[in-house]
């Protein structure tokens, strides 16, 4: 038992010295990356009456599956298109520098907490058609 348990900590031993460089930079090759994950994003966030304020937080970013094919009974195409898009949410609060005492200064913006590649649905996402 004991020497089952040496070899498997031999071996994590080893797999985690040679991921050492991919874990110090990016786990994720964002170029080639097909699906939808939570990462880091950055925005102003600003209303009229108030200075903005940087905020970080969690979004959804990928690239989901979708295609086209031609067939001959109406509407003569079959499609499955999918977007990268929010699965679960929470709601965070910041208070806007510098408003007029007329605005209110907190600003609320959505955190993802998982993402899916899903059906596009305009409660959540901006959906755009050609």
């Amino acid at each position: 038992m004991k020497l089952h348990c040496v070899i498997l900590g031999a071996l994590l031993l080893l797999l985690l010295a040679s991921c050492g460089d991919t874990l110090e930079t990016s786990a994720i090759d964002l170029r080639t990356f097909i699906g939808c994950a939570v990462r880091e994003f950055t925005f102003l966030a600003r209303k009229p009456g108030c200075r903005g304020l940087r905020v970080t937080t969690d979004a959804c970013w990928g690239r989901c599956e979708t295609w086209e094919k031609p067939v001959l009974e109406p509407p003569y195409i079959e499609s499955y298109h999918r977007v990268c898009t929010y699965n679960e949410t929470k709601m965070m609060t910041v208070k806007l520098p510098k408003c007029s005492p007329d605005v209110d200064p907190f600003y609320t913006y959505p955190v993802a907490i998982r993402c899916d590649c899903d059906i596009c649905s305009t409660a959540t996402t901006e959906c755009e058609t050609a």
